[in-house]
């Protein structure tokens, strides 16, 4: 019941209506956390939301982005798939098994920033940096570590 009143909270701070359908996809973003399409969100939620359609599925998600609730993250295969956690983080994509795993690292990002600053780039402020690195498994039934 916890996560559901912290959607709720985070639908109404963002100006939206709390919504059942919009609380039901949010809330499995949420506890996701392996950056699902809609159409996985669909398959989860389904069960126990019948009346929710694929479409209304792909409707919620849109208005979710453009809330900045979630982000939508793009993959070489060219679907979309959808993350709620908006801290500044990256994502390594393997190709083979079509996995999304986060990472975290300021030095890099902090390492971004001043390269930008160093080359002067005039009438350009950096809000965000969204950062993908795809590629693959050396042990495909290894999970990936940061060290």
């Amino acid at each position: 019941m916890e996560i559901t009143n912290q959607v709720k909270n985070q639908l109404s701070e963002a100006g939206l209506k709390a919504t059942h359908p919009r609380i039901v996809v949010l809330r499995e973003l949420v506890v996701s956390n392996d950056h699902p399409t809609a159409e996985r969100i669909h398959e989860n939620i389904k069960i126990d939301n019948p009346s929710i359609s694929l479409g209304s599925v792909y409707r919620v998600l849109d208005v979710l982005v453009d809330a900045g609730l979630i982000q939508r993250v793009s993959v070489r295969s060219g679907s979309k798939r959808y993350d709620a956690n908006m801290s500044p983080h990256g994502h390594l994509y393997c190709l083979q098994t079509n996995k999304i795993q986060d990472f975290y690292d300021e030095e890099l990002y902090e390492l971004i920033n001043e390269f930008f600053r160093k080359k002067r780039i005039r009438n350009f402020k950096i809000n965000e940096i969204k950062l993908q690195v795809n590629g693959e498994r050396i042990d495909p039934d290894a999970e990936i570590t940061i060290t």
